[in-house]
């Protein structure tokens, strides 16, 4: 038996399979609001949800971070 499931907005769904379509490795928080014009309270919703979730990497001297976002399987189920 199906259970009724939330429907996910159009700019969730699409933030979502731009991160599907990135594998593993996910893609940059800045490449996703700057690059794909996904706004940044969108990727918080999706965090927040558990459809997607956030990686903080530092990189070289100085120090830079860089958030990378994926996809969850509670994500991907919900685009299927």
């Amino acid at each position: 038996m199906k259970t009724m499931e939330k429907s996910i907005p159009p700019d969730q769904r699409r933030a979502l399979t731009l991160l599907a379509w990135c594998g593993q490795d996910g893609m940059t928080e800045a490449l996703l609001v700057h690059g794909h014009q996904i706004s940044v309270e969108v990727l918080v919703e999706l965090i927040n949800e558990g459809l997607a979730l956030v990686k903080v990497e530092k990189f070289g001297r100085p120090t830079i971070e860089v958030a990378r976002m994926q996809i969850t399987d509670a994500g991907r189920a919900a685009i299927e």
